[in-house]
């Protein structure tokens, strides 16, 4: 059944009620609670993940593609720190993602305990709120992590989105006797111009704490929401509250009114010394829209204007939907149409493929592309307004990509998940291949040309090592994973269960690309590796870059089209020249 212990039961009984219920999850001891529970629970959607790091960026591709939050949870030790990547990878995408961390009592910290590291304190950039939650024992310890949990999961979607880390600490309990979670209290952020919730049929009083002056919009939208909800003011000196509702609020905290019950209570305001009587349940009004539970009986927050709160309760004027629609423009301008005028003659390039390959993939199918090259490449073409594409530009990191699309790809098994890799980026994240989950609607392409390209060319006027074959030894990445050898990834994929295309020219590259675009689902997942030579990859790129200096005369272009063929093509450039004259005349 569920774990007996508390601060398990409440993280997923607060998860569901925020509905989250996507998980990827990696193996371990410390988080054996968490995991053993949410596995009885069963209405969590499960995903496992051995390796953390590809844990996270699988998360990344599983959020971007669902819109849904999904949480990812480890064991202790040095687990967490292979988050930080596919959370830096959120923090800047603003993923929705939940970081579960186990841990033992952070007591220890420092004391030698094995299995113990600390997360008190964590990067900038790899969660937008980090909370620890204690063993409970208490029902202060029980109103701690309640606060803490909502706080946390609210986060997940403000200022738009980004990932939390939340540092669940166990007790190793082996007592799963627990047959059903308990109710727990949910907070709810508000931002203007949602949907307003219903106001209590009961009794409603505003209580305001330490308040600037009011100006004389917000006292008359507080003076009419109490005319028309029977409401009234408590306050104290610090409020600057001067209309005509009001009641100071010291005789209510010395004496008391046993009679009053108050069953929804407003909060305004910052720190006071007062302290109203009890409510069944508190709104916090605010536009920092914090999380301030003063009074422990907090269920909304509003995060907006005081003023607009009490106006739109009093149907001062209707909220209004201003939906913005971004119509995106695909221009085609000279240079991608000398691109298709010589593309017979194009070099065998990573550029080559993009422009040979975007017109055939199938429509709403879904692209995550590896950053810098392949990203570089097929950001010249327009592909089908259909397709979505998606890439690690966040971290801008190498690592993660194909964990990315397999996340993805969890989401529709109807869809056809495409991913395209340089051979560097896709050996940085290929364990995450052997990853079960894999379905027959992922269909990978690796661009192999053997090194890190970026790292070592001159690539139109970014300026890389400039070392040129010196580079090979220890910055380019040259030599390792094969040297381009045509059986290693091979049988790595077909062991896998993939099915495996090549190519190493361009006729073999159409004939693969027939299979590896069809249209109709496959019984295995593809793999595709195309074989390049590295100095025609960026002889491809460099005429783009020298196309983009061409002025508008025709006759300088023309004049420029012939040094650049010559030049960037050799023998090959008077054909090309030869054709873009012509196409002039």
């Amino acid at each position: 059944m569920y774990s007996s212990e508390r601060n398990v039961q409440m993280l997923l009984a607060l998860l569901k009620a925020h509905k989250i219920k996507k998980m990827v999850l990696s193996p371990g001891s410390a988080n054996a609670s968490f995991v053993a529970s949410a596995q009885y629970d069963g209405e969590f959607e499960l995903y496992s993940s051995v390796d953390e790091r590809s844990a996270a960026y699988i998360a990344c591709g599983l959020a971007e593609e669902s819109q849904e939050p999904v949480v990812i949870c480890c064991t202790g030790a040095t687990a967490s720190r292979n988050y930080m990547p596919g959370l830096t990878e959120a923090y800047y995408r603003k993923l929705p993602i939940v970081a579960v961390t186990a841990t033992r009592p952070i007591a220890w910290l420092g004391q030698n305990r094995d299995q113990l590291i600390d997360r008190t304190v964590i990067p900038n950039d790899i969660a937008v709120k980090s909370v620890h939650l204690p063993v409970i024992l208490n029902e202060q310890e029980e109103w701690e992590c309640n606060l803490k949990i909502n706080d946390a999961l609210l986060e997940l979607y403000r200022n738009g989105r980004g990932p939390v880390h939340i540092n669940l600490t166990t007790s190793y309990s082996l007592d799963f006797s627990v047959s059903k979670l308990p109710q727990e209290r949910v907070i709810q952020r508000i931002n203007f111009g949602r949907e307003l919730p219903k106001l209590s049929n009961g009794n409603i009083a505003i209580f305001v704490g330490a308040h600037s002056a009011w100006s004389e919009k917000l006292k008359v939208a507080v003076e009419s929401f109490c005319e028309q909800y029977n409401a009234f003011v408590f306050y104290d000196q610090t409020s600057n509250y001067t209309g005509k509702y009001g009641i100071p609020c010291g005789l209510f905290d010395i004496g008391g009114f046993p009679n009053l019950k108050i069953d929804l209570l407003i909060h305004l305001g910052n720190i006071s010394a007062s302290w109203p009587s009890s409510a069944r349940e508190i709104w916090r009004v605010n536009s920092d829209g914090e999380i301030r539970d003063t009074y422990q009986h907090l269920t909304k927050v509003f995060e907006m204007q005081e003023e607009d709160f009490f106006m739109a309760y009093c149907d001062y004027y209707q909220i209004g939907q201003t939906t913005q629609y971004e119509k995106w423009h695909a221009v085609y301008n000279l240079r991608i149409e000398a691109m298709q005028n010589y593309d017979n003659d194009m070099a065998f390039s990573s550029l080559w493929i993009a422009q040979n390959m975007h017109k055939n993939m199938p429509k709403n199918s879904i692209i995550h592309f590896g950053i810098l090259n392949s990203l570089r490449c097929w950001n010249c073409f327009e592909i089908d307004h259909s397709i979505r594409g998606y890439s690690n530009t966040g971290g801008f990191g190498i690592d993660g990509g194909v964990s990315s699309l397999i996340g993805a790809s969890f989401v529709d098994f109807d869809k056809i998940y495409y991913g395209i890799f340089g051979d560097l980026a896709f050996f940085y994240d290929m364990n995450s291949l052997g990853n079960k989950h894999i379905a027959s609607n992922v269909r990978i392409l690796v661009v192999n040309n053997g090194l890190g390209g970026e790292f070592k060319n001159s690539l139109g006027n970014v300026q890389k090592a400039g070392l040129g074959d010196l580079a090979n030894e220890y910055i380019s990445a040259y030599g390792h994973y094969g040297e381009k050898s045509p059986e290693l990834l091979k049988h790595y994929a077909q062991d896998l269960g993939f099915q495996y295309l090549s190519a190493t020219d361009k006729k073999s590259f159409f004939v693969a690309m027939k299979e590896f675009t069809a249209i109709e689902h496959k019984e295995k997942p593809m793999f595709f590796e195309v074989f390049i030579d590295e100095q025609e990859d960026v002889s491809a790129l460099d005429l783009i870059q020298s196309l983009a200096d061409f002025s508008e005369s025709e006759q300088n272009v023309i004049k420029k089209t012939k040094k650049i063929a010559k030049n960037i093509l050799g023998r090959k450039g008077v054909k090309i020249s030869q054709k873009i004259m012509r196409k002039n005349d």
